[in-house]
């Protein structure tokens, strides 16, 4: 069972017309790829894409189909979690809830670094400055992708700061988009965790933007994005007996979701739906 999230996306990348959701992506760096996606059943969910080749169509769908989970088997998890206490109630009211994700890792990352530390909608504006800006557009379509690493790696950081990226955050994000651009930081491969050592180098990122890249970024279901606020106050407020002002430390987060390993991200997304916690509205398909 599966929701298509039916809504514009606030970043401007994706739109929803008469049920159907668009989405422009980038086979290789500069093939344009428009895929449509539509769901006539609750069980059923229709893929198209235009493309000029049929390898970069079938890469788009394959793309879409990872960002929205459509392939992840989380029954396991239902089995396992629809009578738990916390979020047992969520899990069976809404089984086929995923982590919303990106097509493009580098985007779950760009847009993570865009993210820390400020509201929301205001790291939604900014997204949507550096697509006008950076990003690429379809002359067919009209529609804008996010900017590429090689794009971003050659900016001045203080370009990003004129978008209202902050300093350390605008430096952070050229020198990521650089690892990326230049294959020191392979974002696709199987070996994940070295890329999260090579990034945790760079001052600035730290682990909730590694965390966000994972989980939105790479499909990893066992990450957590430990630090959010939404999280350090929903721990807080269930280990304090429903004290509002209560917060967590990001280690008792982790040590909190522990029993749901390995799908901590899922049941975190579930139990902030539950909790009502901010932070749903970043990651929830």
């Amino acid at each position: 069972m599966f929701s298509l999230p039916l809504r514009n996306g606030l970043d401007g990348l994706t739109r929803v017309r008469g049920g159907v959701l668009h989405r422009l992506v980038h086979f290789g760096r500069d093939v344009p790829v428009l895929v449509r996606v539509a769901q006539p059943a609750r069980d059923r969910v229709v893929f198209g894409a235009r493309a000029s080749s049929h390898e970069a169509a079938e890469w788009g769908i394959e793309r879409m189909r990872w960002a929205l989970g459509i392939d992840q088997d989380i029954e396991p998890f239902y089995d396992r979690f629809r009578f738990d206490p916390l979020i047992g109630r969520s899990v069976r009211s809404d089984p086929g809830l995923r982590a919303g994700g990106k097509p493009d890792p580098f985007e779950a990352l760009a847009w993570a670094i865009c993210e820390q530390l400020i509201e929301f909608s205001r790291a939604a504006a900014i997204e949507r400055r550096l697509i006008a800006r950076l990003g690429r557009r379809c002359a067919v379509s009209g529609m804008r992708d996010s900017p590429s690493a090689a794009v971003l790696a050659v900016q001045a950081p203080a370009l990003l700061q004129s978008l209202d990226l902050s300093g350390g955050r605008a430096v952070a994000l050229v020198r990521a988009a650089r690892e990326v651009a230049r294959g020191r930081v392979d974002l696709y491969g199987c070996d994940h965790e070295q890329g999260w050592r090579r990034l945790r180098a760079i001052p600035g990122i730290g682990s909730w933007t590694v965390q966000m890249l994972a989980l939105t970024g790479q499909g990893r279901l066992d990450q957590l994005p430990a630090g959010d606020v939404g999280y350090l106050k929903l721990v807080g407020r269930l280990q304090a007996g429903g004290d509002p002002w209560a917060r967590a430390t990001e280690e008792e987060v982790v040590e909190f979701f522990a029993p749901y390993a390995p799908w901590a991200g899922l049941a975190g997304l579930h139990a902030l739906r539950v909790g009502g916690g901010s932070a749903a509205s970043r990651i929830a398909a």
